[in-house]
């Protein structure tokens, strides 16, 4: 797996699309195999990703630092930006989505019409090729399947997202298009910025969404 950096307190990594973030099954996940790559004895999550997305990920090295990122990460002093590629048109083309999320049937989420304690995810769009549609997503909170969902709501599932989209015409994608793009904290005095363009799938590799991309490359002056 590409480690994007790596000093004594953490390691950021691009995780592979498809791949569990916890072992299951038997099968080694994303933690366990990035332990064994860098040869130590533990690496301690901070925030996780869903399977089907690929990108950006922060490991601690140590448990003292993983609970400073795990504060960073509630108070939202990490800001954290995604790709996303859909083959529906949304309902509008920037802007909020802030509404409560429940647990709906099978492990998936869906959005109430309250904000008691909403999820909150601000996005941009553009068009790419004929029929699809890519999104830059800067979510203020971190709440389980919150980008899947938001993306649902405004009529845009993620492309090969077989949870959220239609499931027949997601299985025929190479992947589930949702890609951690780009993270900015600080930590221990120093400014960090990291971003990471996707190395898999093939909309995500099209020469129309890489020109697209390429006005995206400084996402955090977007928001």
């Amino acid at each position: 797996m590409n480690i994007i950096f790596d000093n004594s307190d953490f390691v950021i990594f691009d995780k592979p699309a498809q791949m569990n973030f916890h072992s299951e099954d038997g099968e080694a996940g994303f933690v366990v195999q990035a332990t064994e790559q860098l040869g130590l004895e533990q690496l301690y999550s901070v925030h996780r990703l869903d399977k089907m997305t690929s990108g950006l990920i922060i490991l601690a090295k140590s448990s003292e630092v993983a609970n400073e990122f795990s504060q960073m990460f509630a108070s939202r002093d990490i800001e954290k930006f995604y790709l996303a590629l859909s083959l529906r048109k949304p309902k509008k083309k920037q802007g909020w989505i802030k509404a409560d999320m429940d647990s709906a049937r099978r492990g998936s989420y869906k959005l109430l019409q309250t904000k008691n304690n909403p999820a909150i995810t601000q996005f941009v769009s553009s068009t790419c090729r004929v029929g699809e549609r890519i999104f830059l997503i800067k979510p203020h909170t971190g709440k389980t399947h919150q980008i899947r969902v938001a993306l649902k709501s405004i009529g845009s599932p993620v492309a090969g997202d077989i949870r959220y989209a239609n499931a027949d015409e997601a299985k025929k994608e190479d992947r589930g298009y949702l890609h951690a793009y780009a993270l900015k904290f600080s930590f221990k005095d120093e400014n960090f910025i990291f971003t990471c363009k996707p190395s898999f799938g093939e909309k995500f590799l099209s020469q129309e969404f890489k020109e697209k991309l390429e006005a995206w490359s400084n996402p955090w002056e977007l928001f």
